[in-house]
């Protein structure tokens, strides 16, 4: 438990009980090869963070842009908690460093899997703050790490629907409108991820993954505006 001390420290919060914290980092794979007594993993604690993370966005969002559209709302909320912000954010705390995987997973680095994984590790973290502090020390922390990152999503706009923005894109471009499909289905029914591609017409452009059908076609749209060159506006 002491070596999430210095972890302790960056993120400004001293945990009464290190074991609740120590589940915010603990992967099904860990358990699963270890075998660990007393020790669970953290998809619970994820399913608490998700609300907890939500619900602080969402208050913060409708206070600071009143004027802003349900449609704009939901648009800069989408974008401060997808699984690429959250990914990339848990890694700017220095997360990965912390995780207890399988040695199978472990390897898989700098992979969408592992994105997922952070991005999951990331809210499970803020569902051991709640726990472990309260609602206010872990919207505060939200407020600290997170919240911090919407000026920069509004002013470029990557809040913009990344579906319907790759469908103008290519429709003005090539004068086809894309198409997306499921290529295929990755890990158990309680944490299932869809592989989705996109194409047009017959091509297949960019793959994207995420917890339901409709997120992995966004972030395909995403990788698609990449692959293409067009870029977000």
């Amino acid at each position: 438990m002491e070596k999430f001390l210095a972890f302790e420290e960056k993120i400004g919060v001293q945990f009464k009980d290190r074991a609740v914290l120590r589940e915010a980092f603990t992967h099904r794979s860990y358990i699963n090869e270890t075998r660990e007594k007393g020790l669970s993993h953290n998809e619970r604690l994820e399913f608490l963070g998700d609300a907890v993370v939500e619900l602080s966005v969402t208050d913060f969002l409708y206070k600071k842009y009143p004027n802003a559209t349900e449609g704009d709302l939901t648009s800069y909320r989408a974008a401060l908690v997808n699984a690429v912000t959250l990914g990339n954010l848990a890694i700017d705390l220095g997360m990965e460093g912390y995780l207890l995987l399988s040695k199978g997973e472990a390897k898989d680095k700098g992979t969408k899997a592992r994105e997922i994984i952070l991005a999951n590790a990331f809210e499970a973290l803020v569902g051991a703050i709640y726990l472990d502090q309260g609602y206010i020390t872990a919207d505060t922390f939200l407020k600290t790490h997170l919240l911090g990152k919407t000026e920069e999503i509004v002013k470029k706009e990557l809040w913009r629907d990344a579906k319907s923005f790759f469908q103008e894109e290519a429709q003005e471009y090539v004068g086809i409108t894309p198409s997306y499909k499921v290529i295929r289905e990755e890990g158990p029914d309680h944490d299932k991820q869809f592989i989705v591609g996109v194409y047009l017409d017959k091509e297949l452009v960019a793959e994207g993954s995420g917890k339901s059908k409709q997120e992995a076609e966004q972030n395909a749209a995403g990788e698609g505006l990449k692959v293409k060159g067009w870029g977000m506006r």
